[in-house]
């Protein structure tokens, strides 16, 4: 039997972090100058919300077709790793078809992703579900722009087969081992394409990532009815090679391109990948970590899921061509940084930190 609106309303909320309570105190801080209604969910909203989306300028990622690497046609391949290598540099994301994962697991990894969350706020947060790594918000935002509508758990590739880590979602576990062996398979290929595009040997990178470091984030981003300019995720770069997401097809990610933020159409047969922090400084700019955010959904929720590939703690990450750009740093040193940025300041600074001729 479904549910009448009101009594999905109910179950929602009991399911919602206490997102809109967090971001009105937020509000009230000295300073804000939001004209945002607390609390506006009727149409007015939604209407502002179709309206924003309608005036941003949507794009169609750099779309590849990695059949092309497989191909007897040595012309084949070349083209398919060219068009990889020209995406990172001129965009920093693309998406892929035909690389390998199946349909059908995608689709069983988002139905046990949505069951995860649909549990309620109240279990999520006091549980031992995942590792304990649910998170909610933005614990460190100061005012109302620094602050996250979303919801996420943050599962180390280490903890994926651990019984242990899924109380009552005994479902969940052999699906989500399947789904991070195979994201990681297709990060490890395509972080070897763009070694080798740079000149190197494939594998130098493969070396030094991590299962103990990489990680999955399943994410979920309850309708918001604050106001079309909420993020859902706040503008950053990852802080890693790169990063692959699976997404559903509600929209709302952005990306900095020609310095002006545009919408990315989803396609529902392709997932995404971008270009992180640390191959940006492993190839001295040549790949580009491009600043990306999502949007909030006034009246949808949305779901994605995004593997990172990162390197071992003390991983050293220098620059593959002279003169470097940045200086040799870890990986660990870097993540430090980073939080102790946002900690200080409210946001990441990144890569300007490590410069080795720098204005600041």
């Amino acid at each position: 039997m479904s549910l009448s609106l009101p009594s999905r309303r109910r179950a929602m909320t009991n399911l919602n972090p206490p997102l809109l309570q967090n971001y009105g105190v937020l509000l009230r801080q000295p300073g804000e100058t939001s004209v945002v209604q607390l609390g506006d969910s009727g149409n007015n909203s939604g209407a502002a919300a179709a309206a924003a989306a309608a005036a941003m300028e949507e794009c169609q990622l750099p779309l590849i077709d990695l059949e092309g690497l497989r191909s007897e046609s040595q012309e084949e391949r070349l083209a398919c790793t060219s068009a990889i290598a020209t995406a990172s540099s001129e965009w920093g994301f693309f998406q892929v078809v035909n690389h390998g994962i199946r349909p059908e697991l995608l689709s069983e990894m988002r139905s046990e992703q949505v069951k995860l969350f649909e549990t309620s706020f109240e279990r999520k947060a006091a549980c031992q579900l995942m590792n304990n790594s649910y998170r909610w918000g933005n614990p460190t935002a100061t005012c109302a722009k620094e602050f996250s509508w979303s919801e996420a758990f943050h599962i180390p590739l280490t903890k994926v087969s651990e019984e242990a880590c899924y109380g009552e979602f005994c479902s969940l576990r052999e699906v989500m081992q399947e789904f991070a062996k195979a994201m990681s398979n297709l990060a490890r290929l395509l972080a070897g394409v763009l070694e080798e595009c740079l000149g190197h040997h494939k594998g130098d990178l493969d070396k030094i990532c991590d299962e103990s470091t990489c990680f999955l984030r399943l994410n979920r981003y309850p309708p918001c009815p604050v106001s079309p300019e909420v993020f859902g995720l706040v503008p950053h770069t990852d802080s890693d090679f790169l990063t692959i997401l699976y997404q559903d097809e509600v929209g709302g990610l952005q990306l900095m391109k020609d310095s002006k933020w545009i919408a990315v159409k989803p396609n529902k047969d392709a997932l995404i990948v971008n270009i992180g922090d640390l191959f940006q400084a492993w190839s001295n700019n040549e790949y580009k970590s491009v600043e990306h955010k999502v949007m909030a959904n006034a009246i949808k929720e949305r779901y994605s899921i995004a593997y990172f590939l990162c390197p071992s703690y003390d991983a050293f990450i220098g620059s593959c061509s002279e003169p470097a750009i940045y200086r040799k740093f870890t990986f660990g040193e870097y993540r430090q940084q980073v939080q102790e940025d946002v900690k200080k300041i409210g946001h990441k600074v990144g890569l300007p930190r490590f410069l080795l001729q720098t204005t600041q």
